[in-house]
C-alpha cells in the first residue's frame, strides 16, 4: 500500500472564531491546506489532528521568516 498524505478534517468556525493563542492571547489564522492555525505574533503554526486544533506551544512548529 502507498501512503497519501490525509487530507485536512474540517474545523468547526464557531471554534475557529473564539480560538487565540495560548502564548500571545493573540487571534489566530486557519491555514486550510497546512491543518493549521497560525500565530503571526508568536510565530507558530498550531496543529489540527482529526479536526481538533492542539493549543500547545510545545506540539507547535515555528514559523520559518
Amino acid at each position: 500500500m502507498s501512503e497519501t498524505s490525509p487530507r485536512p478534517t474540517p474545523v468547526d468556525p464557531r471554534l475557529l472564531a473564539i480560538l487565540v493563542c495560548p502564548l500571545t492571547k493573540a487571534p489566530l489564522e486557519y491555514d486550510r491546506e497546512a491543518g493549521e492555525l497560525i500565530s503571526r505574533k508568536a510565530g507558530l503554526a498550531y496543529p489540527i489532528r482529526d479536526g481538533i486544533p492542539i493549543m500547545l506551544p510545545d506540539e507547535a512548529r515555528k514559523l520559518d521568516d
